[in-house]
């Protein structure tokens, strides 16, 4: 399923431009910027899927810095210190990835 079948495009965009110069990238403003904090958790459930593009029921280190991209081609690739942040914010078990349960709980956090 593509972002845009959940998100509005005008927000997708908003929330890219937000955080389009390296290491300014917040996950909370940005989930409120896309219109994510909004979200039933049925729909959270489903930008989850569409980031985990291996399909392995979590988002790893590596696709985690690709994960504006995963908004838009147009996103850039998150910065390896923006990409621990997010992941150390995310991963509560210390399992090194994110679950399905914990990305929800970042979004409504």
């Amino acid at each position: 399923m593509a972002m845009m079948d959940l998100l509005k495009a005008e927000d997708i965009k908003k929330a890219l431009d937000a955080f389009a110069v390296a290491d300014s990238f917040d996950h909370r403003k940005f989930f409120e910027l896309v219109g994510m904090r909004a979200m039933e958790a049925d729909s959270v459930n489903k930008v989850f899927q569409a980031l985990d593009v291996d399909a392995s029921g979590f988002i790893e280190e590596e696709e985690l810095k690709f994960v504006l991209k995963g908004f838009s081609e147009d996103g850039r690739d998150l910065t390896d210190a923006e990409t621990k942040r997010f992941l150390d914010a995310a991963d509560k078990d210390g399992d090194g990835k994110i679950g399905m349960d914990e990305f929800q709980a970042l979004v409504h956090e």
